[in-house]
């Protein structure tokens, strides 16, 4: 496996449950799973995750990133599955979250809550570079509101 970082950027439909404690059970479990299989083959990140949409920044070794990624695509939560970055970096965006996770305070959860086009974020009118600086400026945001 070579140790070269990459970073992936995507955002996909949401196919989760819209039903409240469907919907956090499915938060809680994708959390979960990702911060245990992240931690354990060294990825860091950050996801954004409303009742319209995923965001994701992926970074760590190539193969790796590759191999979460194709898991992703193959998740029935996920469709229009849609890959805007995925580039060799220097260093780690998120080098404290195995996967940080954007609307654990109130206000994020009203900026990004509800379908996409309601709470008006839309990750298809962004661009992956600007999906990284949006995911990296908030979990920035949580770190020191913790």
């Amino acid at each position: 496996m070579t140790d070269r970082l990459h970073r992936l950027v995507y955002y996909s439909r949401n196919h989760v449950s819209a039903d409240a404690s469907s919907f956090q059970s499915a938060v809680d479990d994708i959390l979960a799973r990702s911060r245990a299989n992240n931690a354990r083959d060294a990825i860091t990140g950050a996801l954004l995750f409303n009742a319209g949409c995923f965001a994701q920044v992926l970074e760590g070794p190539l193969e790796a990133v590759e191999a979460t990624f194709e898991r992703i695509q193959q998740d029935e939560r996920h469709s229009d599955v849609s890959l805007l970055a995925f580039d060799p970096v220097e260093h780690r965006s998120f080098p404290n979250w195995a996967m940080g996770f954007i609307g654990l305070s109130d206000r994020d959860a009203a900026r990004f809550s509800g379908i996409a086009t309601a709470s008006g974020f839309d990750p298809a009118r962004l661009s992956g570079e600007e999906i990284h600086r949006l995911l990296r400026d908030l979990t920035l945001e949580e770190e020191h509101a913790l």
